[in-house]
């Protein structure tokens, strides 16, 4: 009897925030079996920052394309240089503090 075991990947990080402000911000990160490709660093994820249904900022690496990142509720999509997962959270985070205004 031959046994096949799937790797998935794991979650490494699930949270939704809901500030006083109203706007929402989710961070899921997954690590994946092995890295890809399209995701050297083995891990998937989507992070974003939006209120009333309009997008301040999103970072992402979806199948088919590499790390990037959406601004505004046009969505304009830019490059990402993926470095670390810490680094990844970091700039997340100056992003929503400076694209909502907080950081002036």
């Amino acid at each position: 009897m031959v046994y096949h075991t799937i790797m998935r990947a794991r979650l490494l990080l699930d949270t939704k925030t809901v500030l006083e402000d109203e706007r929402i911000i989710q961070r899921k990160v997954w690590k994946l079996p092995k890295a890809t490709p399209e995701r050297p660093s083995g891990l998937k994820y989507r992070l974003y920052c939006g209120k009333g249904g309009r997008t301040i900022v999103r970072y992402d690496n979806e199948s088919g394309k590499a790390d990037h990142r959406h601004v505004g509720p046009n969505e304009i999509e830019s490059d990402y240089q993926f470095v670390s997962l810490s680094k990844l959270l970091a700039d997340f985070i100056q992003d929503v503090e400076s694209l909502s205004g907080e950081i002036k």
